[in-house]
């Protein structure tokens, strides 16, 4: 059983908002969460586990799901919390998950993505708060607790948008090109549509949860 480092989560998204080749140039061990565990072995990649309630799987779909995964952790449909939350879970307690990255969280349906980023609320993730990130096609979404924090500019990324999932005391923008001085932030909202000026971005708040994105167009969005 791997143990540490960064486990790779692929739940049941649309494929459209993978990031392209993500499964060839992404590192670290994978984790199947319901429909995902079928997707990962149709990549021809071994999941270490195997996490959900299957609802989305025929019975044909779940019997290859078992041929192919030692560790299957199945739970009951009705339940109170989402298999993602279980895995996430299953991933830092079980496995000592350094970091857990997401992949299918987004752009399905509202309520999965909703409960997707609001994951790090809860109490019992809060301490994982740093170590969780959702990634799509255009799309990183990293998590921070109070603190100075540098972030470094991926490269295929344009723009920066800072989101107070909570209220936030004295958020400091320091180095982007639309900068913030001690502000204090209510309510959630998004500061969308800011950049890197540089390679980096320093950021910094005193209360709070803030979720950073990094984000940019697709081709088709540039061209209409």
């Amino acid at each position: 059983m791997p143990r540490g480092g960064t486990f790779n989560l692929l739940v049941g998204g649309p494929k459209a908002n993978w990031p392209e080749d993500f499964a060839a140039e992404t590192d670290g061990s994978w984790i199947g969460v319901d429909r995902g565990t079928l997707r990962l072995i149709d990549l021809n990649i071994q999941p270490v586990a195997a996490i959900g309630d299957f609802d989305s799987l025929a019975a044909p779909e779940l019997q290859r799901v078992r041929r192919n995964v030692k560790d299957i952790r199945q739970a009951q449909v009705e339940k109170d919390f989402t298999d993602t939350q279980m895995a996430v879970s299953v991933a830092f307690n079980d496995y000592g998950a350094e970091r857990v990255d997401i992949y299918g969280a987004t752009g399905g349906r509202l309520d999965h993505f909703l409960a997707n980023l609001f994951l790090v609320l809860e109490p019992r993730f809060k301490r994982y708060t740093g170590q969780i990130r959702l990634i799509d096609r255009q799309n990183t979404v990293s998590f921070y607790l109070p603190g100075r924090h540098t972030i470094q500019k991926e490269a295929d990324k344009k723009y920066l948008a800072f989101v107070p999932l909570t209220p936030i005391d004295h958020l400091s923008l320091l180095d982007e090109k639309y900068q913030l001085h001690n502000e204090p932030i209510p309510y959630p909202i998004s500061f969308a549509s800011n950049e890197f000026v540089g390679e980096t971005g320093t950021f910094q708040f005193d209360t709070g949860l803030l979720g950073v994105i990094q984000s940019r167009d697709t081709y088709e969005a540039r061209h209409e």
